[in-house]
């Protein structure tokens, strides 16, 4: 199979969310041609401005491009797009390649991938690794299930808005290794949160905790960009609580499914969710603010007077 290179192959992108539209973004300045489809006519519009072809419809793209990629948000969104008489299954030329880039149960990757082939398309799952900031710098790593030839054939495209992609095996592969991630990403958050509250009800400074923090070997890439953010008070949305919670309930959907015992995952989830409660509009790195809140602060001269 021949490569996606920007010069051969016409790719269409549907979602353009956070996450679509910079790698929409990243597409464009590597050259290729995109078409784009989001059921809000103002962000097609907005990527039309930039250089992108902006369609009315999933079916119209699906028809037009070689290449379909989609970033949706969540397992129903991704069978809307997909299944049915206007879905992009029914409407690409056979040949045509998906590759379905969503945070979703593995069963529902399989199950795209499935119908796809029935259909004589070949579709990849290739989850995304990495928030806003690194879909625009094209620093994501993609964790891909599938077809290794087709895999292949699409490295141009991954290395257009990834620094990393990895091939974990068949159908369903990706996703996978999607919620191995994420549930790493959400209980490590959660510990972060209430180790700092307990060190700020214990008399530290919150301002050198994190510092200092920062500096240690605990703290993973994915959560030293929060702790800087959070000491400035910045909650504001690169990966939502909302979707947070979301995933956290598929990893442990997941789990019960192939008898997984996670009990951090669910504590994670219990805590998350009261804090999509209060804070609904915020980062999932808001659990920091909910877990201070919860906790009665001490002050600061604690230790001067032990």
């Amino acid at each position: 199979m021949n490569s996606f290179t920007a010069n051969t192959t016409r790719l269409g992108y549907i979602g353009l969310g956070g996450m679509g539209s910079r790698i929409v973004g990243r597409l464009l300045a590597a050259g290729y041609e995109v078409a784009v489809f989001d059921l809000i006519p103002a962000k097609r519009d907005a990527l039309q401005a930039k250089g992108a072809r902006a369609c009315e419809s999933a079916a119209a793209l699906a028809s037009s491009v070689d290449v379909v990629l989609s970033c949706l948000t969540n397992d129903q969104a991704v069978r809307d797009v997909y299944f049915g008489e206007s879905g992009v299954l029914a409407n690409a030329k056979p040949g045509t390649v998906v590759i379905e880039m969503s945070t979703i149960l593995p069963a529902t990757s399989r199950e795209v991938a499935s119908k796809g082939s029935q259909a004589g398309i070949q579709v990849l799952d290739v989850a995304i690794s990495g928030s806003t900031p690194a879909a625009e710098q094209g620093t994501l790593t993609l964790l891909g299930g599938g077809d290794p030839d087709v895999f292949q054939a699409s490295v141009p495209v991954f290395q257009a808005i990834a620094a990393k992609h990895f091939h974990l095996g068949p159908s369903g592969a990706g996703t996978t290794m999607k919620m191995v991630v994420n549930a790493i990403l959400g209980i490590g958050m959660q510990a972060i949160a209430e180790a700092a509250a307990m060190g700020e009800k214990a008399g530290l400074s919150r301002e050198i905790l994190l510092q200092v923090l920062s500096q240690t070997a605990v703290i993973a890439p994915a959560h030293l960009g929060k702790l800087a953010r959070a000491a400035r008070g910045d909650y504001s949305p690169q990966f939502p609580l909302a979707l947070m919670n979301k995933d956290l309930r598929l990893i442990l959907q997941l789990a019960g499914e192939v008898g997984a015992a996670m009990p951090a995952t669910s504590a994670a989830l219990e805590v998350n969710t009261e804090t999509l409660g209060k804070h609904g509009d915020l980062d999932f790195s808001a659990v920091m603010e909910y877990m201070e809140e919860t906790s009665t602060k001490l002050d600061s001269r604690h230790f001067a007077t032990r």
